[in-house]
């Protein structure tokens, strides 16, 4: 059994709880999954994202269950890419190994790909999966690295991190062809920079409150 628990600022302080629950389930592995920051968790990155101080205690105490439990769960800890310093591989690189299938019968290159403008993405419905990965204009729009711009075209680190996420550079910076703001050397990572210090807060002022996609399950953080 494999067992996923998002982790947030809200919750994160529970790690030993978390674990011990995985323990008493009999889990064969548990993914402590930091929040990554896209959709409604971008809506709410002032609420969600931990301290450093919080990150660092959190990993520490799953080493430690690592050493205790000697085996008995596969413990994989998450960073959340804010924190991470260097920008992941996302999907191991656009359309290169992943293709999703959502229930509507759209295929993706990731999950979370229909944020993109301009991209038009091809259905199994009126299209093969060969037709789709090979000659859809949009599985290979972010192919290879004709795509890039500098600082990504330039980058030794391109070809391992394939200039991180697209959907993540679209967000921050409203170009999915843009370095991932994550890296340090993209001319946006002052976005992700800020954020990280606002977090170091112990109480983060924020300006309202946790939004919900249910809007009538919405609570209100500010005055808790």
């Amino acid at each position: 059994m494999v067992l996923n628990v998002v982790l947030s600022r809200l919750n994160i302080d529970h790690i030993e709880r978390i674990i011990e629950m995985a323990v008493a389930l009999d889990a064969d592995f548990l993914e402590l999954a930091n929040t990554q920051y896209y959709g409604w968790a971008y809506l709410n990155r002032d609420h969600l994202l931990p301290t450093r101080a919080q990150l660092e205690r959190a990993e520490q105490v799953t080493n430690d269950y690592r050493r205790r439990l000697r085996g008995r769960i596969k413990l994989f800890f998450v960073v959340p890419d804010y924190y991470a310093g260097r920008p992941k591989a996302c999907m191991n690189g656009w359309a290169s190994v992943f293709l999703n299938i959502a229930p509507d019968g759209l295929a993706l290159p990731c999950q979370a790909a229909r944020m993109l403008p301009g991209l038009q993405f091809p259905n199994v419905r009126e299209s093969s999966v060969r037709e789709i990965w090979h000659d859809s204009a949009a599985f290979n729009a972010y192919r290879g690295e004709d795509w890039m711009h500098e600082p990504c075209r330039s980058c030794p680190e391109r070809t391992k991190d394939f200039g991180g996420c697209r959907c993540q550079a679209y967000m921050l910076t409203g170009a999915a062809a843009n370095a991932d703001p994550v890296c340090e050397l993209s001319p946006h990572h002052g976005s992700i920079a800020e954020a990280v210090e606002r977090a170091q807060v112990a109480q983060v002022q924020v300006t309202r409150p946790l939004v919900f996609r249910d809007r009538s399950a919405s609570v209100d953080l500010i005055r808790a």
